[in-house]
């Protein structure tokens, strides 16, 4: 009796104990190993006379000085729906993560079958005078069943989960600097609007009053009248644009608003060209940098999740071996079913192997293999393109930096053109269509001003996404 009280214990520590036992034992399949890219050390167009080695912050939007950009990018980090659904895979990926490993464990279940059964007394053997036609069995019993990962596919299995579900936390980081970089540039683009506002604003005012001054004029008979109406078609074309910069504003207000979960938003005017502009990295930023950008590491998970899911494939080609059993009572009347004479227990260990699969398994490892070439492919374009956002970022930044004395010197140029044509047209030396070139390539060359530096401002947005969001000396030395 004390053997068949204790079966169900002693199998569960047998299997317990062949689970410590196999949990050494090599799983099949390849174990993962980075691949290894040959990446330059530098990349082109990188800024020289830096100090090498200067961190970025991962609050890179704090270095543009502006409380309001900091509160938007915080409300959107904290209520934007993708960054809300990206926390619910990463749940969803670790209930995952729980369930694979609780393969590992025996499950044990608990059931009762009670049953009232009449046999027929009319059938060819019918039952014996002693025995009842109506009978009832009552059976109580926990049961057990545990596969022994001999092979290791278990263990490649929850490898592959725990792989995807670290890659949820990469994804949920690849949202996080997408949206803050959105956010940032968006605020840009609002300021920059505010900016070209102000210029066409005063450049609507400046032609109402060239409007009125030239009005005059035609009443004394110095103007003509196809003066006036160049002037007013002048006019009325500042009015136009000005308009269509404000709902250009708009625009980007209601985007703001969709970024932050605040569709309410009102953003007030600000000053586009009072926002600094971070500098850049160093010029001797190593290359490998880019492996700290949460969409490599993500798409690297992904590698490691379906190189595992090799293991499993091959696991299914060789013997599963599994333990059951099964302790409990059974009897025809529940007051004598927790006698001993009731007791009911068995153990037993079974094991399977396929003989003739016609290939399947066989062509199911060649698809695993397939799908992680894959993701080798995946992971190396996800790196060479990191590669060129930042050559690419960092040109623009420079570029932009480097165009701003030309757009500035282009606007006072502009400036006094426009001054000396007024003078010349006042004085009747020239025609009013001179003054009407001169307005509207001062216009052009203050809206341009305004676009290179928000072109500036967003660049150095591209460059820090580019980035992965910040870098510190010792995460570039450390491998992730």
């Amino acid at each position: 009796m004390r053997l068949r009280r204790s079966a169900l214990a002693a199998l569960a520590a047998l299997a317990a104990l062949a689970a410590a036992l196999l949990a050494a034992c090599a799983a099949v399949g390849p174990d993962y190993e980075r691949p290894a890219f040959e990446l330059p050390q530098s990349y082109p167009d990188a800024p020289s006379g830096q100090a090498a080695g200067a961190p970025l912050r991962t609050d890179w939007w704090a270095l543009y000085g502006d409380a309001r950009l900091d509160e938007l990018v915080a409300t959107a980090l904290e209520k934007n729906s993708d960054i809300r659904l990206a926390v619910a895979r990463i749940e969803e990926a670790d209930a995952n993560l729980r369930a694979a490993n609780a393969a590992f464990l025996p499950e044990i279940d608990v059931g009762a079958a009670p049953s009232r059964t009449r046999f027929s007394q009319n059938v060819a053997v019918p039952a014996p005078a002693p025995f009842p036609a109506v009978r009832n069995d009552i059976r109580v019993a926990a049961s057990t069943s545990f596969e022994l990962d001999f092979w290791g596919k278990l263990r490649r299995a929850a490898e592959s989960v725990r792989a995807q579900a670290l890659g949820t936390r990469y994804a949920r980081d690849v949202v996080a600097l997408t949206l803050a970089g959105l956010t940032a540039q968006t605020y840009f683009s609002l300021r920059s609007l505010d900016a070209q506002i102000t210029v066409t604003a005063q450049t609507l005012a400046s032609r109402e009053q060239y409007l009125d001054f030239i009005r005059r004029r035609a009443r004394g008979g110095i103007a003509s009248g196809l003066d006036v109406a160049q002037a007013a078609a002048s006019l009325a074309d500042s009015a136009s644009q000005l308009k269509d910069l404000q709902r250009q504003r708009s625009l980007a207000e209601h985007l703001l608003g969709t970024l932050t979960g605040r569709l309410d938003i009102a953003v007030a005017g600000g000053d586009l060209l009072v926002l600094p502009v971070p500098p850049l990295p160093p010029a001797d930023l190593p290359s490998a940098l880019i492996e700290r950008r949460p969409d490599i590491r993500q798409s690297e998970q992904a590698l490691v999740s379906s190189n595992a899911l090799i293991g499993v494939a091959k696991a299914a080609m060789l013997p599963t071996i599994s333990l059951t059993g099964n302790d409990g009572w059974e009897s025809s009347a529940l007051s004598t079913l927790l006698l001993g004479s009731s007791r009911i227990w068995s153990f037993g260990f079974g094991l399977s192997l396929p003989i003739f699969d016609a290939g399947r398994y066989a062509a199911l490892t060649d698809a695993a293999k397939a799908r992680a070439q894959q993701s080798l492919a995946g992971y190396q374009k996800a790196i060479e393109t990191a590669f060129r956002e930042v050559a690419d970022a960092l040109a623009n930044a420079q570029q932009t930096a480097a165009a701003e004395d030309d757009y500035r010197a282009r606007v006072e140029a502009a400036r006094d053109a426009l001054r000396l044509a007024r003078l010349r047209y006042e004085a009747g030396y020239s025609a009013y269509l001179e003054v009407l070139d001169a307005e509207r390539t001062a216009n052009d060359a203050a809206l341009a001003f305004v676009r290179n530096r928000q072109s500036r401002l967003s660049a150095s947005v591209d460059l820090m996404k580019a980035l992965g969001g910040g870098w510190a000396p010792e995460a570039a030395a450390s491998k992730p």
